[in-house]
């Protein structure tokens, strides 16, 4: 005898399924698109070679969590042979819970380095009071991390800047530096001995949340500077953010066209040489066209966006 069923009745914990594997395509989703775009940014600037020692600077942060975590799983299907090591600077900070980072690398059996160095107190004694410390800290950060380096033989520093930090950098140097000038994803260090990567360049913040979320890392605020709302560059990513929850794509726009330049339709005559230019008489479709169409941008923000823009930007200034 054939009898129909009603499912929702049938099923109680239907919808609370159907709800988990929603949830279970999800992560799966996210941890191919990170696993990828880790692995893609790694080729397209080889980043990591045979035989590479890679120290990946734990902040203790969602984002250098995430790149240790994602880094570790793709070396065990990479083509080439390398070594991971986390480092952590332990800068002294009141209440830095220093037991966490090793509990947590050693049961993972990852190898590890603390650097313990008191730069809080540095920093607070060379900062006047309100001020905002990342500068200075930033800097001792670096110079105690190179040493460091040298000292385990590594070849590469890995650092956990994302996509977003890479196009805040470049707005911050634009509106505050006149410089067109962002975080490359490689680069051999200032003081000329290291090879600094960021593995984690074509990846959005919003995902290393969600992985970070996922993957249950033991996170640790920033007590020195992490907390201090009036930075700049906190401030200019509240905005991005704000025009990319009413324009979405933006902040993916701005970062492809940091891969897109055309130094003739910029303004640095140590690029092109626009002091030299004469007509050929050859017609060049890279050649001025006097008047863009608009099309090609795409549609324009409404008037009201561009104003609110433009009010964030003075909010900025002053």
């Amino acid at each position: 005898m054939n009898t129909v069923v009603d499912a929702g009745l049938a099923e109680p914990g239907n919808s609370e399924d159907k709800a988990a594997r929603k949830q279970a395509f999800e992560l799966n989703k996210l941890s191919k698109r990170l696993h990828r775009q880790v692995g893609q940014a790694i080729t397209d600037f080889n980043m990591i070679g045979e035989g590479d020692k890679v120290m990946v600077c734990l902040s203790g942060g969602k984002d250098s969590h995430g790149l240790l975590d994602i880094l570790l799983s793709l070396r065990e299907r990479a083509p080439v042979r390398f070594d991971v090591i986390a480092v952590n600077l332990d800068q002294k900070q009141p209440g830095f819970p220093e037991h966490v980072l090793p509990e947590y690398l050693k049961g993972r059996g990852i190898p590890f380095h603390i650097e313990e160095q008191d730069t809080y107190s540095i920093v607070k004694r060379l900062v006047p009071e309100g001020k905002t410390l990342c500068s200075l800290c930033s800097r001792l950060r670096r110079g105690i991390l190179y040493r460091v380096a040298s000292e385990l033989g590594a070849t590469k520093i890995a650092l956990g800047h994302h996509r977003d930090d890479i196009v805040v950098t470049l707005l911050m140097n634009m509106f505050f530096g006149g410089k067109m000038k962002g975080m490359p994803a490689k680069l051999v260090s200032d003081d000329g001995r290291h090879t600094v990567i960021r593995p984690l360049a074509y990846v959005a913040e919003a995902d290393l949340a969600r992985w970070a979320e996922h993957r249950q890392f033991p996170i640790i605020p920033c007590t020195l500077c992490g907390s201090q709302d009036n930075l700049q560059r906190v401030q200019i990513k509240q905005m991005i953010h704000a025009w990319e929850k009413q324009y979405p794509g933006r902040i993916d726009n701005m970062f492809r066209a940091m891969g897109q330049i055309v130094p003739s339709h910029m303004m640095d005559r140590n690029l092109f040489p626009f002091t030299t230019i004469t007509p050929t008489g050859v017609a060049d479709p890279a050649g001025d066209k006097a008047f863009d169409d608009d099309d090609e941008c795409g549609t324009p923000p409404a008037g009201e966006a561009v104003l609110r823009f433009q009010s964030d930007l003075a909010t900025l200034s002053t």
